[in-house]
């Protein structure tokens, strides 16, 4: 899967360093967003192959960013996997209705979340 596009939408410095990180050894060219209002405008611009979305951000939460980015019709079918600490019931329900393709739980574990991304591209 390398050389393909990540939009990463994360708004913690530590938890943008890691993903970045991990993403760009294993080869991805990964594109940041620090709100989700920036997330939105970006994806139009860099059309990435998958995005990575916090649900927790300033302004404009990672549900209506989904929702958003569905409106879209240049983008609505990038799979989009929601990467967040949000683990109560039905948080996971919440964000796959608001337009998320997959749902990944902080904190990450670094030795299967290239797994997990690469599930969501084949």
């Amino acid at each position: 899967m390398a050389g393909k596009k990540v939009l990463v939408i994360e708004d913690n410095e530590q938890n943008l360093y890691l993903i970045t990180y991990l993403l760009e050894n294993s080869g991805y060219e990964v594109f940041q967003a620090w709100d989700g209002k920036q997330g939105c405008a970006l994806a139009e611009t860099v059309m990435p192959d998958i995005i990575l979305l916090d649900i927790q951000l300033p302004g404009m939460d990672g549900y209506a960013v989904a929702r958003e980015i569905r409106k879209q019709p240049r983008i609505k079918d990038i799979p989009m996997v929601a990467v967040t600490s949000y683990a109560m019931p039905g948080d996971k329900e919440k964000a796959l209705r608001a337009g998320c393709t997959g749902y990944i739980e902080k904190p990450i574990n670094p030795e299967i979340f290239i797994d997990q991304i690469e599930s969501h591209l084949l």
